[in-house]
């Protein structure tokens, strides 16, 4: 049986109540596309025995593969197991070789075993466990009468995400993941996502090959393009595909592009630093640490300084320019970055200069709503403005979710 589809279960009463962000089906729904297999449905289910058991009943029946996360601890409201157990029809009892192992835990620590981690020990005849190295809680990997297959995993992700990458997807593979597929994310700046989608057109249908599809994130707009190697030769190949439609797109979208795949704006410019050698100095006016927080520490040694000032008056009348290199002067950067923004109205107005070894480059944008939506998109505009000077790319040519005026260079 080869695995096409897949369902993702989050369990847990605190994702229901709003009380915990659900991140794991984000992660796992990230991969499994890339694998040839199409992620269905991703729900979230209360601690119910009688919920559970529904949810995977119906996934069961729907899908290829069901992956439920949480719901493995020792407390009486971790009924993920039971809720299995009682899908299928089979009793749980321990298992001598997990309970030997979970007790080894305990024992290293000097801490007495509590009975109720003995549930942590338990299997059902259609389980095998998967190993958990970081935690108390192993998983279980299930055949159903069907022929789906359930893998139940724990809720915290420093547990989960090794556990899929090391055990999971490895006995998937054996049992026969997806299909290969060819994938590629082109991301944008500076353009929102209904316009992304009037100018692909008729690429985005839902019946076309390669599959194309649009994404608005925090930090811009991605295009994905996907084929699944499935042995229909009438279609051609797939990596000849993918990239005929790759290049179509980028003709009309192109200038937007800014990285591919995963790659974030930290490291898009910490890449294009590393190839000139330079090290950036950075001042923020009135972004409240937006700038910050979006290059993350992608830039590593690349970024001698972030220096956000709270008070637009800070300036004192100083353009961005100047800022910028009197702020790549006093650190020793090679590059200086300085952004300033203002309330335009409903919107937010931002002021951005890059003063480096090939010149300074002063622009001024508007970006679309205020408040910490207008300073996150305000420093989307900054770090678009940067890595264009640092790419040598023409200044002016896009917007951040709004209007950009022309911008203006002068060369040292």
């Amino acid at each position: 049986m080869t695995i096409r589809t897949a369902e993702l279960l989050s369990i847990g009463t605190e994702l229901t109540v709003g009380e915990t962000r659900d991140t794991n089906s984000g992660d796992l729904a990230r991969e499994l596309p890339g694998r040839g297999v199409i992620v269905r449905r991703i729900v979230a289910l209360p601690d119910d025995v009688d919920v559970l058991r529904e949810a995977f009943t119906a996934a069961t029946e729907r899908s290829d593969l069901v992956v439920s996360t949480g719901g493995l601890g020792p407390t009486p409201d971790d009924l993920t197991r039971e809720a299995i157990a009682a899908m299928l029809g089979e009793r749980p009892s321990v298992d001598p070789g997990l309970e030997r192992w979970l007790r080894g835990l305990f024992e290293r620590r000097r801490i007495p075993f509590p009975e109720a981690n003995r549930k942590q020990a338990w299997l059902i005849p259609s389980a095998e466990a998967i190993p958990n190295s970081n935690g108390t809680a192993p998983g279980w990997l299930v055949r159903t009468p069907g022929g789906s297959v359930i893998v139940a995993l724990p809720g915290p992700p420093r547990e989960m995400i090794p556990m899929w990458r090391d055990h999971v997807l490895p006995a998937l593979e054996a049992k026969g993941l997806g299909a290969a597929a060819t994938v590629r994310i082109l991301r944008l700046a500076g353009i929102g996502e209904s316009v992304v989608a009037a100018r692909l057109g008729s690429l985005l249908d839902p019946a076309a090959r390669p599959a194309v599809a649009t994404y608005a994130r925090a930090e811009g707009v991605d295009v994905r393009i996907s084929a699944v190697h499935d042995g229909d030769d009438a279609t051609g190949d797939p990596e000849a595909l993918v990239g005929d439609v790759e290049r179509r797109i980028l003709e009309l979208l192109g200038e937007h592009v800014w990285a591919r795949g995963r790659t974030t704006w930290g490291e898009a410019l910490a890449v294009a630093l590393e190839r000139r050698a330079w090290r950036l100095a950075v001042v923020e006016i009135g972004l409240r640490g937006a700038l910050g927080t979006l290059l993350g520490e992608g830039l590593g040694e690349r970024l001698l300084e972030d220096d956000a000032l709270a008070d637009p008056a800070a300036r004192r009348g100083a353009s961005v320019a100047s800022l910028a290199a009197e702020r790549r002067r006093a650190t020793g950067a090679d590059v200086g970055l300085a952004a300033a923004v203002r309330a335009r109205g409903d919107d937010t107005a931002v002021s951005v200069a890059v003063d480096g070894p090939i010149g300074t480059r002063s622009e001024r944008r508007v970006v679309f709503m205020g408040g910490p939506i207008g300073r996150g998109r305000a420093a989307i505009a900054a770090a678009d403005v940067l890595l264009a000077y640092l790419e040598g790319r023409p200044a002016g040519k896009r917007t951040a979710h709004g209007r950009s005026r022309p911008a203006t260079v002068s060369r040292t």
